[in-house]
């Protein structure tokens, strides 16, 4: 089988030449091929997006240009099949105009996850308050949408969302009327249990993961109540399911995310407000981990084996736009896994 950057990551690792020139590029960073099993379904190209600069596109070019000199055969045959090649795995299907005449707010909107649902929104029609403590990669995000269909736009809005002053500036972009919230943002922690976490990390963690969800919510609250009307979505976490997918602080920051939800739920479900929430599992989304703690990263890594797989900041987006649309109509207080089935193991 010819090898392109379409081409999975297993199908890669398990190529007789192509799976030995992987192996030596990992080799030179100290890694393993072990170290990509939750990527083995991903294309190779998808690597750049998730590696956070440590895989970089000219490492992709020379690993395609390597096979290429080693098997000049196959790689002759892939550029005869190229205009016929769909690329592997999913596809994102956007659903015209699902946002048309709504305004969104979007938290963590400058990378990752929350980039891709308010990349999302916009192109299906929405108007996005995009929201982030970055106001550089914000721009970034802005300048990057273009051809949006009529009536879709993207605001930028740069705060800190556990700041009650920030949290007002977003809502007052948003304007009269906010018709679904995605509360994205979130940080990691480093692993440690709770006999070895420090004040600092546990405060960090908790202000942005619960207090952050928590103001952005009781700040939209009011105008969806007077619209009778709204959807609100919180990204918990596998780690808000369990307790091996993470140190003590994330854990119980998106327990609480979870709590906040069903919460939520109940409160609104007759006034037209519905709250869910989507549990991702292992996703490419480059989010910092600041360092690992001596003992709870040991005693967790044997659990980190059982992730199935990785998936794409867009593959979140999709699960996480159904929610934000009237679709998701008799959804309300659902807590969704969408982890690959990690959770089910």
């Amino acid at each position: 089988m010819a090898l392109t950057v379409h081409s999975t990551v297993g199908e890669w690792l398990d190529h007789p030449v192509g799976g030995q020139i992987l192996a030596g590029f990992l080799a030179q960073g100290g890694a393993t091929p072990d170290s990509l099993a939750p990527a083995r379904g991903l294309p190779l190209g998808q690597l750049v997006a998730m590696s956070g600069g440590k895989f970089p596109a000219e490492a992709l070019d020379a690993l395609v240009g390597a096979y290429r000199e080693a098997a000049p055969d196959e790689a002759a045959q892939a550029d005869a099949d190229s205009d016929s090649e769909q690329p592997a795995g999913w596809v994102e299907q956007l659903t015209a105009g699902r946002f048309a005449g709504q305004t969104v707010v979007v938290t963590g909107a400058a990378s990752g996850i929350g980039r891709a649902v308010a990349t999302r929104v916009a192109r299906e029609g929405g108007r996005v308050v995009a929201a982030d403590i970055s106001k550089e990669k914000l721009d970034e995000l802005a300048a990057a949408l273009t051809d949006l269909p009529a009536g879709a736009e993207v605001i930028p809005v740069a705060g800190d969302i556990s700041d009650q002053g920030d949290v007002e500036r977003i809502v007052l972009a948003a304007g009269d009327r906010i018709d679904a919230l995605a509360n994205v943002a979130g940080i990691m922690d480093d692993m440690s249990a709770v006999h070895e976490v420090s004040d600092d990390l546990w405060e960090r963690v908790l202000r942005v993961n619960l207090e952050g969800t928590m103001r952005l919510t009781r700040a939209v609250v009011p105008s969806m109540l007077a619209a009778k009307e709204g959807r609100i979505v919180n990204v918990a976490s596998e780690a808000g399911l369990r307790g091996s997918a993470a140190g003590v602080a994330y854990t119980a920051s998106k327990h609480a995310v979870v709590g906040l939800t069903k919460s939520s739920a109940v409160m609104y479900a007759k006034s037209g407000i519905r709250t869910n929430a989507v549990a991702p599992g292992g996703v490419a989304t480059g989010i910092p981990v600041p360092g690992a703690a001596d003992f709870g990263a040991a005693v967790l890594r044997p659990y980190q084996a059982n992730i199935p797989s990785l998936a794409m900041a867009e593959e979140l987006a999709a699960s996480i736009t159904f929610l934000l649309s009237k679709d998701s109509v008799n959804l309300n207080g659902a807590i969704i896994a969408s982890d690959g089935g990690w959770s089910a193991v």
